[in-house]
């Protein structure tokens, strides 16, 4: 028997990624199979899977807090914004299409039979689905053809709970206004709702549930008060991207417009010794920064036009000057070298633009993604670190003879002569701990050997504990549905 529910939100980034993996966990630990999955996602942070296909980061970590290595059928369908209108569709891990949102609007209802391939496969080897929603199901001008909330529900016969952000205030009109404009069907098919986010004593707010239950008829699963340790998960909303405050080094990172798995960030922020800063548009990249770090884009030669925009291709070069460390990864790889070329118009229109001159390389866009886990070798100190390549384009050139990292036994990056600025395709490299001593002390810092894989998983498991404390669980697996 294979059991079924689905969390959506009173709105967008109310916590629900997060509560699907503490939940997976959670029931995990109650020793059942669980499996997490999302119909169709929204971002720019990817993961890559072991059967060659890319999903949102967020499933990635869910199918770590249940035990299991990501595949694509948690995510059969990932929109990738690549512009303000338009977005790279992705079905079940391969890009299949970049349509503009009404042309999208109008194929989606056509991927319900994929979707629905994905999760009854999913459902073949597991005890429990916990599925994700995608933005809220209030938004009902979007519920024609939907394939990421209500649409899905009914096809598939789950049942929802539906959370409300009390942080942001506004919770019971969040909750009872989503109520008031869902039709029939859809209001019916919520059970019970959940609070989440909450500050201070959860008693003062007993008067709001019960109002909540009065207006709607629905159970409600508790309040669940704020989790200090939730920054210490990978974030997938480009919403959750700050600057993290440690001692000693720093480490600034410019925030491009189509910024992308920038949960290369996260390692680096949870050393202590370290200063992540996020620099956004309009402010100068600061002049004390030990490394500037570059990171992945959706849209290089975009993004790149949008560096130049900032005036930070001025502070680069003057941080060059006065010495201080570079780094590239995949999208800002690209960026650092001589020129990029796109012939066939992958990005947008056909274009050939200089890079920052950094690096003596080359980029030639191609159709072909490169979806890759990689091995690899940090040539300096020796270190073994894993890590996983998500790009097209093909990077050549004088200064990929000196690759810093050795994948099967060939160079990979690129590093200038004095070996302060370097590029990489390899993203996650940072979670391998000794390498990220090893790097950051030839910057000049000594790390304490902080375990970031380990300290992931036990803030899993600190999660699971919280809601297992401030949730009725044991009322979700009654609610949930068979399938």
């Amino acid at each position: 028997m294979t059991k079924s529910l689905m969390v959506q939100g009173a709105g967008s980034n109310v916590g629900k990624s997060i509560l699907v993996a503490g939940l997976a966990r959670a029931f995990v630990k109650r020793g059942l199979k669980v499996r997490p999955f999302k119909p169709q996602n929204m971002s720019n942070n990817a993961a890559v899977t072991a059967d060659g296909g890319e999903i949102g980061r967020a499933q990635a970590l869910q199918a770590r807090a249940c035990g299991v290595a990501p595949v694509v059928d948690m995510n059969p369908v990932l929109l990738k914004p690549e512009s303000d209108v338009g977005a790279q569709v992705v079905v079940r891990g391969q890009r299949r299409a970049t349509l503009k949102a009404r042309d999208y609007g109008a194929m989606k209802a056509s991927l319900m039979p994929e979707v629905l391939q994905s999760f009854q496969r999913l459902a073949q080897d597991c005890d429990l689905i916990l599925v994700e929603g995608a933005g809220s199901p209030a938004e009902i001008n979007l519920r024609d053809g939907d394939i990421a909330n209500m649409g899905f529900a009914e096809a598939a016969g789950v049942p929802v709970t539906l959370i409300g952000d009390i942080d942001r205030g506004g919770v019971i009109a969040q909750l009872v206004g989503t109520h008031a404009v869902l039709p029939d069907a859809d209001r019916n098919r919520i059970s019970s709702f959940a609070i989440n986010k909450f500050r201070g004593d959860p008693s003062l707010f007993d008067a709001g549930l019960t109002e909540i239950i009065q207006r709607t008829g629905w159970a409600s699963l508790g309040v669940l008060p704020w989790f200090d340790q939730a920054w210490k998960l990978p974030a997938e909303d480009v919403m959750d991207i700050a600057s993290s405050k440690g001692s000693g080094l720093k480490i600034a990172v410019p925030h491009l417009s189509r910024i992308a798995n920038f949960d290369d960030l996260d390692p680096l922020s949870a050393e202590p010794d370290v200063s992540v800063e996020i620099i956004r548009a309009g402010a100068p990249l600061p002049l004390d920064a030990d490394l500037i770090l570059i990171p992945g884009s959706k849209s290089t030669i975009a993004d790149l036009a949008y560096f130049r925009q900032q005036g930070w291709d001025i502070d680069l070069a003057a941080h060059v000057r006065r010495g201080g460390h570079v780094l590239g990864i995949c999208g800002g790889y690209q960026m650092l070298g001589t020129r990029i070329e796109d012939p066939e118009g992958i990005e947008g229109a056909p274009a050939s633009v200089a890079g920052l001159g950094l690096l003596e390389i080359t980029t030639v866009m191609k159709p072909s993604k490169t979806l890759a886990l990689t091995s690899a070798t940090d040539l300096d100190s020796g270190t073994a670190l894993e890590g996983y390549e998500i790009h097209i384009g093909e990077t050549t050139g004088p200064d990929c003879a000196a690759g810093w990292l050795s994948v099967r036994g060939q160079p990979h990056g690129a590093q200038s002569g004095n070996g302060k600025i370097r590029g990489c395709y390899l993203h996650g490299l940072f979670t391998a701990d000794k390498f990220r001593a090893a790097y950051l002390q030839r910057l000049g810092t000594h790390i304490g050997g902080t375990a970031y894989e380990v300290e992931v998983d036990s803030t899993l498991d600190a999660l699971a504990a919280h809601l297992e404390t401030h949730l009725d669980l044991d009322l979700l697996w009654q609610l949930a549905a068979e399938i």
